[in-house]
């Protein structure tokens, strides 16, 4: 039995790749269609009601096109046939004179059909068919089947007579017939009237979808001002229908639990604050009561540090969303960080692109900018900014040409009093705070801050902040 069992072939090896080929195609056509559909919650939901709408629509009009229309014009065309068919049967069994006068007057009076008979006449060349020949089709049909002679139709020419010639023996028997009783010409109030229908249910779906949106929208952007420390607009409050309300009380007491969160926190630190420069001041009286004494030294220097590293705690803690949003100029920031590197005896250099204001906290965009300045400047001579404000973004570029930090590193400079070794050490006055304080305002304003490798050859630090 170990013979006969059967080996796997090749074929049987790429007859999965080729099962998954139409899976892969399928899912390649899903992500196109994604990505042509509109990402909107507005448009999405009008395309939810229209689209349907659109698909009843062709549907009953083709079954109505098709149905309803096609029957009706056929049933016209065979009776305009059968009348012409008995005009003929009268020319050829009842003598005529001349001019017809008889017959011409019983097709006027009672089959509402004008009549014209050329002698020896000949039909004129066959007419190209209109794009839409649905009567031309239905009426040559019939008359090829109920009176079986040569004949020539015109449905364009007049668009309210169709004209109609046939060869009756060596004459040309001519007949106008009103476009009504052989074609259905009031097909079009029906589609008008499912047009316009249409258009007021879209108008009053519109309507509707806009008053839910509305609440959606508003509570995106009391978020969007809560990520970026702004107050919450006024006339924000819980509207809509129940589900939307119930996330709009969940976001409103979120916040005041944040807010409360942030109040107590910086009370807290108010209280150790004052507790803890009262002590540091009673160690500097005490100090200077003992003398100038050059032993007494280092105390002065790890009192100052402490308070240095005290002011740069509460500096890193302290709250900002009581600041207001105002208008910052880059422009006057450049300038007065041109003025800075001049009394520090540093290079710097400043260039922006696009808009010069920007709706921000100014106390805090301005120590954002400053502590990333400032910590250049600690470890490189020379400095260049670039700021490009977008329709969208603010993104300011720092580029430096000092020691620049490592790739392992780049993350953990953020941390709270973090020190990097002998090649980009801290000096005395520093707290470790800088850059973790600038990456907190920076995401207070529902941005961040990034770094990378600068051209300068130093280090490159990225602000991208919402504007």
């Amino acid at each position: 039995m170990a013979d006969t069992e059967a080996k796997p072939s090749s074929f049987d090896s790429i007859r999965p790749e080729r099962d998954r080929a139409p899976s892969s195609g399928w899912k390649r056509s899903i992500r196109w269609l994604r990505r042509q559909l509109p990402t909107g919650l507005f448009a999405r939901s009008l395309l939810i009601i229209i689209l349907p709408m659109f698909i009843l629509q062709g549907v009953v009009t083709y079954l109505f096109m098709e149905r309803h229309w096609h029957m009706v014009t056929e049933r016209l065309s065979s009776a305009v046939t059968r009348d012409i068919s008995a005009i003929i049967d009268m020319m050829e069994t009842y003598p005529q004179n001349d001019d017809f006068s008889q017959l011409k007057r019983i097709a006027s009076q009672r089959l509402e059909l004008e009549i014209a008979v050329e002698k020896n006449g000949t039909l004129p060349p066959p007419r190209p068919k209109p794009f839409f020949s649905l009567l031309d089709d239905f009426l040559s049909q019939e008359i090829a089947r109920r009176v079986a002679r040569p004949f020539w139709i015109d449905t364009v020419g007049n668009s309210r007579i169709i004209e109609i010639r046939i060869l009756v023996g060596k004459d040309v028997l001519r007949i106008f017939a009103p476009r009504a009783s052989a074609y259905a010409s009031n097909t079009h109030i029906f589609i008008i009237w499912m047009v316009v229908t249409s258009l007021i249910l879209i108008g009053i779906s519109v309507l509707f979808i806009r008053g839910q949106i509305r609440p959606i929208t508003a509570l995106a952007k009391a978020a969007e001002s809560f990520g970026k420390g702004q107050k919450m607009p006024e006339n924000f409050a819980p509207r809509g229908a129940d589900e939307i309300r119930k996330a709009s009380l969940a976001f409103i007491l979120m916040r005041e639990r944040i807010e409360r969160h942030v109040e107590q926190r910086t009370a807290m630190l108010s209280g150790v604050s004052h507790d803890l420069r009262t002590i540091l001041t009673r160690f500097k009286l005490q100090l200077a009561l003992l003398g100038d004494d050059k032993e007494l030294e280092p105390l002065h220097q790890d009192v100052n540090d402490m308070q240095s590293m005290l002011e740069g705690y509460l500096a890193f803690v302290r709250s900002e969303a009581e600041e207001d949003v105002g208008t910052v100029y880059l422009s006057e920031v450049m300038r007065r960080l041109e003025m800075h590197a001049e009394l520090e005896n540093k290079g710097f250099t400043a260039k922006i692109e696009g808009r010069d204001e920007i709706r921000v906290r100014p106390n805090a965009f301005n120590r954002l900018i400053s502590n990333l300045i400032s910590n250049a400047w600690r470890h490189a001579e020379n400095v260049r900014v670039r700021a490009d404000h977008g329709p969208k973004w603010l993104t300011v570029i720092v580029d430096d040409d000092g020691p620049g930090i490592p790739l392992a590193m780049r993350d953990e400079v953020f941390k709270p009093f973090f020190r990097l070794d002998e090649a980009r050490n801290l000096n005395a006055s520093g707290t470790g705070l800088g850059l973790a304080i600038a990456r907190d305002v920076a995401r207070a304003h529902g941005g961040n801050v990034t770094l990378d490798d600068s051209p300068m050859g130093g280090l490159r630090a990225i602000i991208r902040i919402p504007a």
